[in-house]
């Protein structure tokens, strides 16, 4: 892929991600795509990305803001600075009582890319911050 389609397909991975369209995420991920969230143990496979998403966004509704998006000359890597926005919405294992609280922090994703789909995704935040905006309430 060139480094323009790759941009594409990150974009559309996270407005879809914004628009809770799952389905319209999980359709541009491979099936085996290797999954290593900012939390939690390394995932493999298109379906238990699928889960995550589903018990992720029953906990936090969220949106990706300040969307940068870099490639690497093949296209073949990626990697996604923002801003991640969000609502708290049932108790997650490990942090505070789930009461509404409001988040921003500072979170990047890198990504790579085969035969045109996300073949892997690693997310990393800002975990302290996380933790005291949830604190806070």
């Amino acid at each position: 892929m060139s480094r323009a389609d790759t941009e594409d397909l990150v974009r559309r991975f996270f407005d879809a991600l914004n628009a809770a369209d799952h389905e319209a995420a999980l359709a541009l991920v491979s099936d085996d795509v290797v999954h290593d969230p900012a939390a939690g143990e390394r995932r493999i496979g298109a379906d238990k990305l699928r889960w995550y998403l589903a018990d992720h966004g029953r906990r936090f509704e969220e949106t990706v803001a300040d969307l940068v998006v870099m490639t690497d000359g093949s296209g073949a890597r990626a990697a996604a600075e923002y801003t991640l926005r969000g609502t708290y919405r049932a108790t997650a294992p490990g942090l505070p009582a789930a009461t509404g609280q409001h988040f921003s922090i500072s979170a990047g994703s890198f990504l790579e890319v085969e035969d045109g789909l996300i073949a892997r995704l690693t997310t990393r935040l800002d975990a302290q911050a996380l933790a005291a905006a949830l604190a806070r309430g």
